[in-house]
């Protein structure tokens, strides 16, 4: 009986604990990650940027909300958001309320697709599937239909009224202790929102530093941010993987960049061109997701210093 039973039940159990653990610990476990990334030209005090991203406000998320508001104790000379801040069409007021002391700072955001749609239940496994047939999003899939429409517009006029700069498809500019920070953002590519041709034209020439950020970071637009020589991209969207193997990493991106740059900072080469991109693995999940494993939910201060060489 012993054998027969012992080795199933034993896997029960630790699958659970497992479930437990990235439910119940793991999807609250909110850390600060600082990263330092040498972008700017030469003369230039270095610039702290919080990112956040992918917050997926539910309503009762207290400590989430706690938290975000918490990070304003960073003192950041900016901040940029790159997207999803709703799982949850109630979610509006909840999520200015916990980025309401962030928005005393000069800042800038794109979104995501779940601004505009509210989640649907799906079996983990798409994902997979998805990454193998290299179909992510709407970016080859059929046009969603019966989906839930989010209040996506009562979330930019809360931005907008506390004077971050909406960057969708287009251009803006921030001034942060007299240097004059160029923005260039797009809509999320990942339901193919992305209009390059009317942002293309690289950086501001006359910006002391210029900043390129999306949500979802498609090749594609990586591809054109860097043959454009903007140095650094800001993105979010990939959650990290979610659902990560200690020691071994992401298993999905849910796009088409690759699983070694599915969080974090790395390199993006194109055009003969070589462009810093940060991932923000994000503080949220999708409401009807709520777990992470071997992936914490996170904030990143990134401090922008001088290059070695122009």
């Amino acid at each position: 009986m012993r054998a027969r039973y012992g080795v199933p039940l034993g896997i029960t159990a630790v699958g659970a604990a497992g479930i437990a653990y990235a439910a119940g610990f793991e999807v609250r476990s909110f850390r600060l990650r600082r990263v330092s990334v040498p972008v700017l030209p030469r003369g230039m005090r270095p610039l702290r940027v919080l990112q956040v991203s992918d917050i997926h406000m539910v309503g009762g998320q207290r400590k989430k909300q706690r938290w975000l508001q918490s990070l304003a104790g960073l003192r950041p000379d900016f901040v940029i958001n790159t997207g999803d801040n709703l799982s949850d069409p109630e979610g509006v007021p909840e999520t200015l309320d916990a980025l309401g002391p962030l928005m005393e700072f000069p800042g800038a955001y794109v979104f995501g697709s779940n601004d505009y749609y509210g989640p649907k239940l799906r079996n983990p496994a798409r994902y997979l599937l998805e990454k193998a047939s290299g179909r992510h999003g709407l970016n080859g899939n059929a046009p969603a239909v019966g989906v839930i429409h989010n209040p996506w517009e009562e979330l930019r006029d809360g931005f907008d009224s506390a004077g971050w700069v909406n960057l969708t498809n287009t251009r803006g500019n921030l001034k942060v202790e007299g240097y004059d920070i160029a923005l260039t953002g797009l809509d999320d590519p990942h339901i193919k929102r992305d209009r390059y041709a009317q942002v293309t034209g690289g950086p501001q020439e006359d910006a002391d530093f210029s900043l390129a950020i999306v949500h979802a970071p498609y090749l594609r637009v990586l591809d054109a941010f860097t043959a454009d020589r903007y140095p650094l991209i800001l993105a979010g969207h990939t959650h990290g993987g979610q659902l990560c193997i200690p020691f071994y990493g992401a298993l999905v991106t849910n796009c088409d960049i690759d699983t070694k740059r599915v969080k974090g900072l790395s390199t993006h080469r194109a055009g003969g061109h070589r462009s810093y991109l940060h991932v923000s693995a994000g503080c949220g999940t999708n409401r009807y997701t709520p777990v992470r494993f071997a992936c914490p939910p996170e904030a990143t201060l990134l401090t922008l210093t001088a290059r070695d060489r122009d």
